[in-house]
């Protein structure tokens, strides 16, 4: 298995799935997943779990032809070892909510994902 970078703040998150998805790395965005973390897409739909969302995105970046691009985070409400995580996205429709958590580790590893609320 190849050693990604791990989320050492709940925003290094955001920062490394775009790297990954740009690299179509499906291991290394699914890495970013808790093992039961779900995450709601495609839109209307759940994927559950880690395996579940690796095998999603193995199957989606091959029909990608466009670059992921950096998106400033909003701010991040933190409470113990959870985080609410927003993004707004570029084109200024709605918004990206993920909620993550510290790990035994001190890193930081997404519970749920709802990419494309308000849509």
């Amino acid at each position: 298995m190849t050693e990604h970078e791990q989320a050492r703040t709940p925003e290094d998150i955001t920062r490394l799935f775009v790297e990954r998805a740009n690299a179509k790395d499906a291991a290394g965005v699914a890495a970013l997943y808790e093992p039961d973390a779900v995450m709601a897409f495609p839109p209307g739909q759940e994927t559950r779990g880690r395996d579940a969302i690796r095998k999603f995105w193995e199957q989606a970046f091959p029909g990608i032809d466009r670059e992921f691009q950096q998106e400033t985070p909003g701010p991040t409400l933190t409470a113990g070892d959870l985080a609410l995580t927003t993004t707004p996205p570029q084109d200024g429709g709605g918004v990206r909510v993920q909620v993550v958590r510290r790990q035994t580790d001190g890193s930081w590893l997404r519970v749920l994902d709802q990419p494309e609320l308000g849509r």
